[in-house]
């Protein structure tokens, strides 16, 4: 089967952090564009001669809902050419091209077997908030979900009003946040595997 690729258009940039943002694409086709969560596309950005130069692959951190609207929690690298690209030349109306949906590393089948642990850094959280959103919306009944993410400082904490609404609702969903490089009140000072390990 050829690739198929797709042209969006950047309908919000919305800042999460001083060094991170969330893209929302717009999909202009007559059909659906479907994908499960926790699954990632690969943008081809005019950065260089070469596929290798060009593509980029982000997870997408919202959840399908028919409205062929893609969210992408991207964080500005230093020297990095497609995210100085996205941050300094993309803007409302850009148009990105992408291939996908890829990934099997996709929200389970069956959520009422076994205890989930996601663990993450960074933008790592995209493809769990992505299945979060997803378990919310539908409803979907689960045994417990543990969300443990980890990054340096508390100003770099993405979605965790979100957090803090599931946390509210289900009484079986849980989070708690690492910082690596600052002591602050309800969180953990360290890393996220040594919580994950005093854990479990």
């Amino acid at each position: 089967m050829a690739t198929r690729w797709y042209n969006g258009v950047v309908t919000e940039i919305k800042p999460l952090t001083n060094i991170t943002s969330q893209f929302t694409l717009k999909i202009y086709e007559d059909e659906i564009f479907n994908f499960l969560p926790g699954q990632f596309v690969t943008f081809d950005l005019p950065i260089g001669e070469k596929r290798l130069q060009r593509w980029r692959s982000y997870s997408i951190a919202n959840a399908p809902d028919g409205s062929n609207e893609l969210e992408f929690c991207i964080v500005k690298s230093e020297g990095g050419l497609a995210t100085n690209f996205l941050f300094n030349e993309i803007k409302v109306g850009s148009e990105i091209k992408f291939k996908g949906p890829d990934g099997v590393f996709v929200i389970p089948q069956n959520l009422m077997s076994d205890e989930i642990v996601m663990l993450c850094t960074g933008t790592g959280i995209a493809p769990f908030r992505s299945m979060l959103l997803y378990i919310d919306k539908h409803q979907l009944p689960f045994k417990k979900i543990h969300l443990i993410f980890g990054t340096r400082y508390s100003d770099l904490i993405l979605y965790k009003d979100e957090f803090d609404i599931l946390k509210s609702k289900y009484s079986n969903f849980n989070y708690d946040i690492v910082l690596s490089r600052e002591n602050v009140e309800d969180c953990y000072h360290g890393y996220i595997h040594e919580v994950y390990m005093k854990k479990y």
